[in-house]
């Protein structure tokens, strides 16, 4: 069965932003207007500046994004909590429209930037961004419902099989913050010291994940969730890491 949190592409694009220096971003927090979930942002880009918009939201929340800019180089990327620079979702190929269900609690952060091609020819763009975020967030289960793990945010955590892209690992740690009893839950997979993957199950089905990519899942003879992200990205998340038990 395919899922599809957004454009099945690879995050490979390197955006201007990259190459600038932190002199040349600018952070703002999105607030909205009382009673409001959507805010409407304006502002301008040239050469290697960027903007990085915060906003505070929660896993099961829809995030709905457009951008109208002035230049065609202009595009934003959504980056999850806790990401410096990976994204999961790249204006430069998805485009400058995105909506999909969040899998984690945090600060998200849209950040506007010109294409490297613009940004070193020292172009400029005006730009409107919309945003709204609806739905009720799925909060954690509370610790006196479901004991914490010592000194972490997860209910339990585990050691699975693992395949991420560009590596040679194939043991990631796992840990897991539970939403219900109903297999809603938010599965954090890590690798490395940078590597990680977020995906949001709800009522026992993978529904959402940090990057752009599109991912399919199955269950293997264990009863493991196996997840595949693009051609070659795979998990396998045990069944009572999910639900409990």
């Amino acid at each position: 069965m395919k899922l599809s949190l957004c454009m099945a592409v690879l995050a490979l694009a390197a955006p201007a932003v990259l190459a600038a220096a932190d002199s040349e971003r600018t952070v703002q927090d999105v607030k909205f207007a009382k009673g409001a979930s959507t805010a409407t942002l304006k502002g301008r880009v040239a050469g290697y500046s960027y903007v990085d918009y915060r906003l505070r939201a929660g896993a099961g929340q829809t995030i709905k994004v457009s951008m109208q800019a002035s230049n065609r180089g202009n595009y934003f990327n959504l980056l999850p909590p806790g990401s410096n620079d990976v994204a999961m979702h790249v204006g430069q190929t998805g485009g400058n429209k995105f909506e999909g269900l969040l899998p984690d609690d945090g600060v998200y952060v849209l950040r506007v930037y010109l294409m490297r091609s613009e940004a070193r020819r020292k172009h400029s763009s005006d730009y409107t961004l919309t945003v709204s975020v609806k739905g009720k967030a799925l909060p954690a289960l509370s610790p006196k419902a479901d004991a914490l793990v010592p000194e972490t945010r997860f209910h339990a955590t585990a050691k699975v099989r693992c395949a991420p892209h560009y590596t040679q690992v194939r043991e990631c740690e796992a840990g897991v913050v539970r939403r219900g009893r109903d297999g809603t839950a938010t599965v954090e997979l890590m690798w490395n010291k940078a590597g990680k993957r977020r995906i949001l199950f709800v009522k026992g089905r993978p529904e959402a994940a940090d990057v752009p990519q599109a991912f399919t899942f199955s269950r293997n003879e264990r009863g493991d969730f196996v997840l595949i992200f693009g051609d070659d990205e795979r998990f396998e998340v045990p069944e009572p890491l999910v639900f409990g038990g």
